[in-house]
């Protein structure tokens, strides 16, 4: 599942973003959340807020109340980016196909290439 990124505004926050994403890992799973495919949609307004939909691998995850706080720290540490909301949703559910294929292949998920 590729993570949609919308940008109402000029803000090129986007990449900046994805970067500190790619920087927090899932503490049981060692990979990052967004080749995981935790990000559902990063959506940057013209005012340069920054609203994150994302998911946890389970609703009975370990970390589930400080794992937003964690993301949503990493997103305001970005130089320009105004107010940050986080929302956690677990439609739909995440499964390993949201993965992405550099995280499917350290997770050793494709053998047969």
């Amino acid at each position: 599942m590729a993570t949609l990124i919308i940008n109402k505004g000029k803000s090129r926050l986007d990449k900046k973003i994805v970067e500190k994403f790619r920087n927090i890992y899932d503490p049981e799973i060692a990979v990052n959340i967004y080749d995981l495919g935790l990000i559902y949609s990063i959506d940057i307004d013209k005012d340069s807020n920054v609203d994150v939909t994302m998911t946890l691998t389970t609703p009975n995850c370990p970390v589930a109340e400080t794992f937003p706080i964690e993301v949503e720290t990493a997103v305001r540490e970005i130089k320009g980016v105004g107010d940050v909301k986080i929302d956690i949703t677990f439609e739909p559910p995440w499964t390993q196909d949201m993965m992405s294929e550099e995280a499917k292949l350290e997770m050793g998920f494709m053998l047969d290439m």
